[in-house]
């Protein structure tokens, strides 16, 4: 259930003082949206953008894979001086079973469409990259065959190995 409907008594303004307070003390905060008749559930980080880094973004991936998935990645680039993530770039991480054997990066290419409280934080220019990621039999949502329901939020670039 969502925030909003476990807390009825709260305005918009709780929340997004929740918002800013989990990131003032975490660093990162994950939005989860949850399914509904048009779209699979995504999940996004809000804060990233305060570091210069774009927020990331998974679509299709259930609350309870995506939240350990992002922590870890947005933990990397917090505190590991990771490079950013570009479109294009392919990363593994085989020593990480929260975070799904392989995943590409792609340009989002309208954050404010799906990114809403960290375009209310942060404004109308943030940046967002989705970190599309292979099913269970190791194919990409663009290849025939693909088991998922996760929607590609933006063009691919050339990939990179990353």
């Amino acid at each position: 259930m969502c925030w909003h409907c476990d807390n009825p008594d709260k305005t918009r303004a709780d929340y997004l003082d929740l918002i800013v307070g989990t990131i003032a003390e975490h660093g990162v905060f994950l939005q989860h949206v949850e399914k509904d008749r048009w779209r699979p559930p995504f999940t996004y980080t809000v804060g990233l953008t305060m570091l210069g880094h774009p927020e990331l973004l998974v679509t299709g991936m259930h609350q309870r894979r995506a939240g350990p998935c992002l922590n870890r990645i947005a933990h990397g680039l917090r505190f590991h001086a990771a490079p950013d993530y570009v479109a294009g770039d392919l990363h593994a991480w085989p020593e990480h079973p929260e975070i799904p054997a392989q995943m590409e990066v792609v340009d989002v290419a309208v954050p404010t469409a799906h990114l809403l409280m960290a375009e209310e934080i942060f404004g109308p220019h943030i940046r967002a990259v989705q970190l599309v990621y292979v099913d269970d039999r190791g194919r990409w949502p663009w290849q025939v065959g693909f088991r998922g329901d996760q929607p590609v939020l933006g063009p691919r670039a050339d990939v990179r190995a990353g």
